[in-house]
């Protein structure tokens, strides 16, 4: 284990810096400060005002987090190529998604829209389909924040500080400032982080290749270090079992990235369509990080790397979340592995945050105001959503100090899979409403239900020549020998799931439209899809704003 002694120039480093953003933190509540901060599109999308600087910040401080920075690089040292699907999945996703939320960003801007679920409940009528989006949503994104939590807790191991402690620390001050500020604070936070992240990648990936004789002898030998495991599972190269999987993980990630609260909470807070055209064009800037971070991974396999808690006399493989901060540690020098370690710490903080306020948002817009307290007003609904928020990060906090952090980031392939079930009620709704909402909501229960099935059904395997050590919740990729195939090729399971939704909805559509079903009110038009900031056509749904019942007193 590693000595908390042996580093202290690193703890000196890592606290300044996350002081530093402590500070930040707290002071971005005055940083374009409104009259008041009691309303969701105040305190929960920082006003939507942020441009186009501000918003890329922001999505690339929400999108490529602490899990994005320990886990990826460990699932290159563990299973090798697989690993690198996260490159394919951020370059696509872009695209693939630039007009939809074009069309989600117009429509939320008109009507006020704080979260898919507002979307959903306008758009179809059904503030049933509203609830299940946004508790599918919620439960997707908790193990999301705690898997950030071990993330940090990553750093903490390496520099030998034991104990849960430093982790509830770390986040207790997280949820103070956050609770005040709202978004603001991880706006503002996430201009730090984005710089050191791109100078802690940009330095490793320059500097540490070249101590081996470059990236060709880094290959060489990672592909040796492979063959020596005699795993048929990890490899410097997919085997034939494994592109299906690859490529459906890929697709199915770039689908669902988008449909969590916190990536739907940055984008929301953009200032006008312009900014989010220009910020899907300059995202793609952090997959080419991205790249480079998964490689790391290998990096660490032949230096020889070992995670904290590794004991290979006895098979014991470590927390592999520890990989890259054990890496900086054993090659960098002290302030370099202080400035990597804060990185990561603060690579956590500001994801985090955004997740908790993009739940918090779901809950108190589409929970409590729909169903617990109709007539709440604005100033109640933001306080509702600062309690949930500060609920969300307790609650991953419990997840990471009574679990096994392993557990919890088998929780995260449960969430991945939960998420897609979302897509087809909010991106093909942004263009139909041939869908039947009765339909729709069927085919979302069946995806949930399938995928959550698959995920238990499938083994983990890390032992010698892929050998299986737990027979349940090891993984997402799904054999396809289970639908009697003879073949030993799989499947991402989110992406199965995922199909049965679809064939569900479309199915169900079919019959309750040839049996009359009422569809419900389309409370959108066809031109709040393409409005921009100051259209005159902007029409706040009162409902949403003050409550139906306020509404209804007002209007009697």
């Amino acid at each position: 284990m590693p000595r908390f002694q042996d580093h202290y120039p690193q703890f000196v480093i890592f606290v300044i810096l996350f002081a530093t953003v402590t500070v930040l933190g707290f002071a971005s509540a005055r940083w374009r400060r409104p009259h008041t901060l009691d309303s969701l599109d105040e305190w929960g999308l920082g006003g939507r005002s942020f441009g186009s600087w501000n918003t890329w910040f922001l999505l690339g401080g929400d999108l490529y987090t602490a899990y994005t920075f320990v886990a990826l690089p460990a699932l290159m040292f563990g299973a090798g190529a697989v690993g690198f699907f996260a490159v394919p999945y951020t370059v696509m996703g872009y695209p693939l998604l630039f007009l939809p939320l074009l069309r989600l960003w117009s429509v939320s801007h008109v009507h006020g829209f704080v979260t898919t679920s507002d979307f959903v409940r306008a758009r179809f009528a059904s503030p049933t389909l509203a609830l299940l989006v946004a508790l599918t949503s919620i439960v997707a994104t908790i193990p999301y924040v705690a898997l950030n939590m071990v993330g940090i807790e990553a750093v903490f191991k390496t520099m030998g500080l034991t104990g849960r402690w430093p982790v509830t620390l770390a986040f207790l001050v997280l949820a103070i400032y956050t609770y005040r500020a709202g978004l603001r604070a991880p706006a503002l936070i996430a201009l730090v982080k984005d710089a050191l992240v791109c100078f802690t990648i940009v330095a490793a990936v320059l500097v540490l290749p070249f101590a081996q004789g470059g990236w060709g002898n880094v290959f060489h030998r990672t592909a040796a270090r492979f063959d020596e495991t005699g795993s048929t599972m990890a490899g410097l190269l997919l085997n034939s079992n494994q592109h299906l999987n690859f490529i459906t993980l890929a697709i199915g990630s770039a689908l669902g990235t988008f449909m969590y609260p916190h990536a739907m909470t940055g984008l929301l807070a953009a200032r006008s369509r312009t900014t989010v055209k220009h910020n899907m064009i300059a995202l793609p800037v952090f997959s080419i990080l991205l790249g480079m971070l998964c490689l790391l991974g290998y990096i660490a396999l032949t230096e020889d790397v070992q995670p904290v808690g590794a004991d290979p006399a006895h098979g014991r493989i470590g927390d592999l979340n520890t990989v890259v901060p054990r890496l900086f540690d054993q090659i960098g020098p002290p302030w370099f592995a202080g400035v990597a370690f804060a990185t990561i710490g603060i690579a956590a903080l500001v994801p985090a945050a955004i997740m908790a306020i993009g739940a918090a948002n779901l809950f108190a817009r589409n929970v409590y105001r729909e169903f617990i307290h109709p007539e709440a007003t604005a100033a109640q609904e933001a306080r509702v959503s600062k309690v949930v928020s500060l609920l969300v990060k307790f609650g991953a906090v419990s997840l990471v100090l009574f679990l096994d952090p392993q557990f919890s980031i088998d929780m995260q392939l449960i969430g991945g899979v939960v998420i897609m079930q979302v897509v087809p009620t909010v991106i093909l709704g942004l263009y139909t409403r041939w869908l039947h909402r009765w339909g729709l909501t069927a085919g979302l229960i069946v995806g949930l239900l399938a995928g959550i099935v698959m995920i238990y059904q499938i083994p983990e395997r890390g032992g010698p020549h892929g050998a299986i050590i737990r027979a349940h919740w090891g993984g997402s990729s799904y054999p396809l020998w289970h639908f009697g195939l003879d073949t030993q090729v799989t499947v991402y399971a989110g992406f199965v799931a995922f199909l049965l939704n679809l064939v569900v909805a479309i199915a169900a559509t079919v019959v309750l439209r040839a049996a009359g079903v009422p569809t419900g009110h389309d409370r959108t038009r066809p031109e709040d899809y393409t409005a921009d900031a100051g259209d005159p056509r902007i029409d706040k749904l009162s409902e949403l704003s003050d409550g139906e019942l306020a509404v209804a007193a007002r209007s009697g």
